[in-house]
């Protein structure tokens, strides 16, 4: 790999910029990834550092992970396990209950306060739907190199003017675009049995969903003109260790 590409345990992405060198793996309070996936991607990460986002401290012990950082309001962690967070981060931020920002929100801005990084949220997927919802669009506005992923779903970022080209190491199950501005244009998606070519996606119909790689076609290219774009990917089954 160089130093423009990521690798997870079910796919390779070329980015075509340089990475930080650090990658910021935050772990939030939806569905919990798979510990033997979490244990595997943080093996292919550049530098990883563990944040806990308040209900995410309980994967962290149970993973043996201690967290570089522990944020939230603690009003959803298990509190013998907050308190092992508290003795075991190197730096904690606890916020009060009754607040605007979610405290993913609160995670992402101290992320963009800091160094560059590459920031990898995991636990964002299940759970309830709003915080699903916030979190995916809060992600896509995120300055840096950001993505959602576990061993069941992966949602990747494509901004104005970028590509991204995308070794499929397991075959997704389906492969969606979704956009998240009003409208994406110039939409250029190459390797799936539906491919595109400079197309125009809007929020109010979505319809560039449940594609799948054609035959065995294991490379999907993907890039935007301008807007947007949330490129989902998921899996059937676990990650097969």
């Amino acid at each position: 790999m160089t130093n423009e590409t990521l690798q997870l345990p079910q796919i390779q992405v070329d980015f075509h910029r340089p990475l930080p060198d650090i990658c910021r793996v935050l772990l939030l309070g939806g569905r919990p990834p798979a510990i033997d996936w979490l244990h595997a991607a943080l093996v292919t990460l550049p530098t990883p550092e563990i944040w806990a986002v308040d209900h995410g401290i309980d994967l962290c012990r149970q993973s043996d992970l201690p967290p570089h950082l522990l944020i939230g309001d603690a009003d959803s962690a298990i509190p013998e396990n907050w308190a092992w967070g508290c003795r075991s981060a190197t730096r904690v931020e606890r916020h009060p209950v009754e607040k605007d920002l979610t405290d993913t929100q609160l995670a992402l801005m101290r992320a963009a306060k800091g160094s560059p990084s590459v920031l990898l949220l995991s636990g964002a997927f299940g759970g309830r739907f709003d915080h699903a919802f916030s979190t995916i669009f809060s992600a896509a506005q995120h300055q840096g190199t950001c993505l959602l992923a576990d061993e069941a779903e992966i949602m990747l970022f494509v901004h104005s003017g970028e590509q991204l080209n995308i070794k499929c190491l397991q075959a997704p199950q389906a492969l969606s675009l979704l956009p998240l501005t009003a409208q994406v244009q110039g939409v250029t998606l190459r390797g799936t049995h539906w491919p595109l070519v400079n197309a125009t996606l809007t929020q109010t119909c979505p319809n560039a969903v449940s594609n799948v790689l054609e035959g065995t076609h294991r490379h999907v290219d993907v890039s935007v003109a301008q807007g947007t774009l949330g490129l989902y990917l998921c899996y059937e089954g676990t990650f097969p260790m």
